[in-house]
């Protein structure tokens, strides 16, 4: 059963570091897009950082208020998709979100579309979300 599972959020001063993981067992993250979101209390999800697929050449992007500060990174021995987020501001405060697209479930499992598989894909799995705050 496909299931992506968030860990490496808690409690930071502001300056600080934390990095997330992205894990799952059932699929090869290599072979979708993989995507950090986030949502504040009070506002939207947006979007804050991708790294393509290994066929779309692992491109990444990131939102501007991240750039600089936050990496993504993906680790194909582990299955494993990392945010690295350094610098870290109150207004990074939020519950973070995986997200995989590039594919489509068939029952509880879930299987890569044909073609590439750029940031531009349809994000349609989704982890339980893990939460970061930034406070002194």
């Amino acid at each position: 059963q496909f299931q992506l599972v968030e860990s490496g959020g808690g409690l930071v001063q502001p300056g600080g570091s934390l990095r997330l993981s992205c894990t799952t067992s059932g699929v090869t993250l290599s072979d979708y897009a993989i995507a950090w979101f986030r949502q504040a209390p009070g506002k939207e999800r947006e979007g804050i950082s991708c790294i393509a697929a290994s066929n779309s050449n692992s491109r990444t992007t990131y939102l501007d208020s991240v750039k600089g500060r936050f990496t993504i990174s993906r680790d194909n021995a582990k299955n494993t998709v990392h945010l690295q987020m350094n610098s870290l501001k109150p207004e990074d405060t939020a519950v973070y979100f995986c997200a995989v697209g590039g594919g489509y479930y068939s029952g509880s499992h879930y299987y890569p579309s044909n073609g590439a598989k750029g940031c531009d894909v349809y994000f349609n799995a989704w982890g339980q979300g893990t939460t970061v705050t930034v406070s002194s």
